[in-house]
């Protein structure tokens, strides 16, 4: 909501032509960048390059869009300082395309100082090369500036991050505005992974079962995608997209990143999670704020400089990683949470579900607010890159999920009430591989309110009754669920169907 009479600056059109700007590099290849970034590395046991950032998490709460914000003078002058130093500086400009769907497919550029290599050969790293000369979206990155502000104008597809050299600014930038163009076209934008599984079903047929996974950093969002489910020969699970997806109406899943992922390794385990610490220990990885010593030995469980530590690794070094990005059609949708008083699954029909959605129950990460991680958070959609009305956002998932006959579960990934029982990689990953083989049997449970297994190939499931690990169970999920309902009732656009169904 801009202010009246405030005049917009024509952003766009002052950047400085690539092709032409003596001030700018343009599309130097992934070895060039890291020859001009070697001033910031240390380079790793594994030969790759890590680097260590002032800031280690997104500046949230210096983030405004001029869609959702009061955006006068102030935040315009911003953006204007952000063009007009780019053109006065020696800059890094690379062209990537963001998603293949024909729906769903932006060229993106990024100006970034040269003297920020890293920033722009990360980024670089994610995306796919593109021929296309125009782009779709843009955004000036200047770590130097001095104020901390990230500024969006998601119409005009400009996002200018400035003060910050955390590369999780310019990632987002891009994946912001794909959620807000995919919403522009009657689609959803989704904080999700995204796999293809092909199992042999209750009547022994090859079926193949199209599953998305919502949860915030942290969660096992991308141990669940990347997992290869243990299966063998015709059956097989594979990676479609690790971090953020666009819904289209016709139940399609568009893809964003076609060449890496962001991930997390704080105790990145190379048991429980093989095919990620592979990637993370190649070559072609990129490391940032990982502790890693003087003579390259990584020590992915050291919270050295932050708990936030990243790695960008390449698709090419995940075995489960397909070559498509794009999923045909969406038939399961997981939330993912680590609240103590939901069971490691649960069956939700529309309205259960659209309350999942606007609930995004979890845990306060690193990645997100520092000084909260590990406290109990909603976020709508798990998706804190969310234009527009958020109750908006429930009404249209809701609505879509119901016309497209999507299965909707709420599976956790944390623990049952006082930390009596773990739900680990092995229990998940069972449920996930089961429910896509139909074996998984229901039951309506009195005392939970929920529909739960009651019997799941593999594992005892009895085991993990949330009841039994919750003293004053009742009372307990009493007080749950008159929270959630104070907290949904904030949100004037949801509709009360909605509401009402909150478990």
């Amino acid at each position: 909501m801009s202010e009246t009479g405030t005049k917009r600056p024509p952003v766009r059109r002052d950047l400085p032509d690539p092709n032409t700007a003596s001030n700018v590099r343009y599309n130097p290849s992934l070895e060039e960048l890291r020859d001009l970034a070697a001033h910031a590395e240390t380079t790793t046991e594994f030969g790759s390059p890590s680097y260590v950032s002032e800031f280690r998490s997104r500046s949230s709460d210096k983030t405004k869009n001029a869609v959702d914000h009061e955006f006068g003078t102030d935040d315009y002058a911003l953006l204007t300082d952000a063009v007009e130093r780019a053109a006065e500086r020696e800059m890094i400009c690379i062209d990537r395309q963001m998603g293949r769907h024909p729906d769903a497919s932006f060229c993106c550029r990024l100006f970034v100082p040269v003297e920020h290599a890293r920033i722009a050969l990360a980024w670089a790293t994610l995306f796919e090369s593109t021929d296309q000369s125009e782009p779709d979206l843009v955004t000036v990155h200047d770590p130097d500036y001095d104020q901390t502000a990230i500024r969006v104008l998601p119409e005009e597809g400009f996002t200018a991050a400035l003060g910050s050299d955390y590369l999780g600014e310019a990632k987002k930038s891009f994946l912001r505005l794909f959620m807000f163009r995919v919403k522009q076209r009657d689609g959803l934008g989704l904080h999700a992974g995204s796999k293809r599984v092909r199992v042999r079903n209750d009547d022994g047929d090859l079926e193949t079962v199209g599953q998305v996974f919502m949860g915030l950093s942290a969660t096992g969002k991308s141990t669940l995608t990347s997992h290869g489910c243990w299966l063998e020969g015709e059956e097989e699970a594979v990676m479609l997209q690790d971090d953020v997806c666009g819904l289209l109406p016709d139940g399609s899943v568009a893809g964003s990143e076609g060449e890496g992922l962001f991930i997390k390794t704080i105790g990145l385990d190379e048991d429980e999670q093989p095919e990620l610490y592979d990637a993370a220990t190649a070559e072609s990885a990129v490391l940032e704020n990982v502790a890693v010593d003087d003579d390259g030995t990584v020590d992915f469980d050291a919270d050295r400089y932050t708990s936030n530590s990243r790695a960008v690794v390449r698709r090419d070094e995940l075995e489960s990683a397909d070559d498509d990005i794009d999923l045909e059609r969406m038939d399961q949708v997981f939330f993912i949470t680590r609240n103590p008083l939901m069971p490691p699954v649960a069956k939700l029909d529309e309205d259960e579900a659209a309350v999942a959605f606007m609930l995004g129950e979890s845990i306060e990460t690193s990645a997100g607010d520092p000084s909260r991680a590990g406290e109990s958070i909603r976020v709508v959609g798990t998706n804190p890159f969310i234009i527009g009305s958020e109750g908006e956002e429930g009404n249209l998932f809701r609505d879509l999920i119901a016309e497209l006959d999507v299965d909707c579960y709420i599976i956790n990934t944390g623990y049952l009430g006082d930390k009596s029982a773990d739900i680990g990689v092995t229990e998940s990953v069972t449920i996930l591989t089961e429910l896509a083989r139909g074996t998984v049997e229901w039951s309506d449970d009195d005392q939970t309110g929920l529909t739960i297994p009651e019997a799941v190939p593999g594992i005892d499931i009895e085991e993990f009754y949330v009841p039994d690990h919750v003293e004053d169970y009742e009372d307990a999920a009493a007080e749950l669920r008159a929270d959630r309902l104070e907290y949904l009732s904030q949100f004037e656009d949801l509709d009360e169907t909605i509401i009402d169904a909150t478990y």
